[in-house]
């Protein structure tokens, strides 16, 4: 190479390494710094990308989880309400079935009925009042429209829980209508007033209720609840006078004994939906446990492709350093070799 004074391509080089020493050493920083070795896209386009995917999917897996979670609170909070009315229905059953033994006079059967009565208040009140987040979990109507049905939250189809990442049906539980049917005294009774006792072929719920005084109220009304609740302790109900009446009922076919198989009925029709939602309580904390896989193994790929290894990178920051350092030297000496010219003059 030639001695020459306007072009020093000796200095030109150590400067290119200089630089390039100083670029790693800030890169190596930067990756130790922040701990992640993809800090831009130049870093990794292909990586960039692909964690910022990641990324997007894992924050999503942890919404889906809390979903799941909600959810499982509500199939809760449904089952143990549930419960609570199943153990006003059976002791409904019980006085209902004490009333029928015989040996009862009409003041004592009024006294069953004073406590059946309390307790179908009860019942329709709870299911009344009973929700979630504002979903009314025991008021919905299955022979009203959706538009009528608005009012309680849920949908046709039901309730989905978002436990999954997509849109598709794999990504969702789906809760029937059915658990959260009608759980008032009317919603468990009224479709039932046509259905036939297997005991008296010829008597039905509807022609029971009306032999009790029920007339045309609503079941869940004042006078609903106490005619029911006189249906099942052998009485009549009637208002004179502004008061209630009760007395004796005359006819065979209105014993309190028919009102048990459909006190059984309503008593099943819970039990089922209490079965449903057990079923999907499994599905719900299958679906958290395999989110909880997921996002494990998804945070630990992440990990593989993003964070840095600071064993290895702590390597490649002293080799910057030691590069940076030895061409700042060269540099130097490199920027002297133009005077060695003037030795020669």
């Amino acid at each position: 190479m030639a001695l020459t004074i306007n072009t020093n391509i000796s200095s030109m080089i150590a400067q290119r390494s200089l630089n390039n020493a100083t670029n790693a050493l800030n890169q190596s920083i930067e990756r130790m710094t922040t701990g992640y070795k993809i800090n831009h896209a130049s870093d990794n386009a292909a990586g960039y990308s692909i964690s910022n995917m990641w990324v997007t999917q894992i924050g999503s897996l942890d919404i889906a989880a809390d979903n799941a979670a909600t959810g499982a609170d509500l199939l809760t909070t449904a089952e143990e309400t549930y419960s609570l009315l199943t153990s006003h229905l059976q002791r409904i059953r019980d006085l209902t079935e004490q009333a029928a033994n015989g040996t009862f006079g009409t003041q004592s059967l009024r006294a069953i009925q004073s406590e059946i009565a309390a307790r179908l208040q009860e019942v329709s009140r709870i299911a009344s009042n009973s929700e979630f987040n504002g979903i009314k979990l025991m008021a919905y109507d299955p022979t009203k429209s959706a538009a009528e049905n608005a009012w309680t939250g849920i949908k046709a189809s039901g309730i989905d829980l978002q436990v999954g990442l997509y849109a598709n049906s794999y990504s969702q539980i789906n809760l029937a209508t059915s658990l959260f049917s009608d759980a008032t005294v009317k919603g468990l009774f009224e479709s039932m007033k046509s259905k036939t006792c297997t005991t008296v072929t010829s008597q039905t719920l509807g022609g029971i209720l009306t032999a009790a005084g029920i007339g045309s109220s609503d079941l869940n009304s004042a006078e609903g609840i106490k005619a029911f609740a006189a249906a099942c302790s052998g009485l009549k109900y009637s208002v004179e006078g502004g008061k209630d009446k009760y007395e004796a009922q005359t006819a065979d076919n209105c014993e309190p004994k028919l009102m048990l198989e459909f006190l059984d009925a309503a008593i099943n029709d819970i039990s089922g939906r209490v079965t449903s939602i057990g079923s999907a309580q499994n599905r719900v904390s299958s679906a958290l446990t395999a989110l909880d896989v997921q996002s494990q193994n998804l945070t630990a790929s992440l990990s593989t492709l993003r964070d840095t290894d600071i064993a290895s990178e702590s390597s490649t920051y002293l080799q910057a350093q030691i590069l940076q350092q030895a061409s700042a030297t060269l540099l130097s000496t490199a920027n002297q070799m133009p005077s060695v010219a003037l030795n020669l003059i």
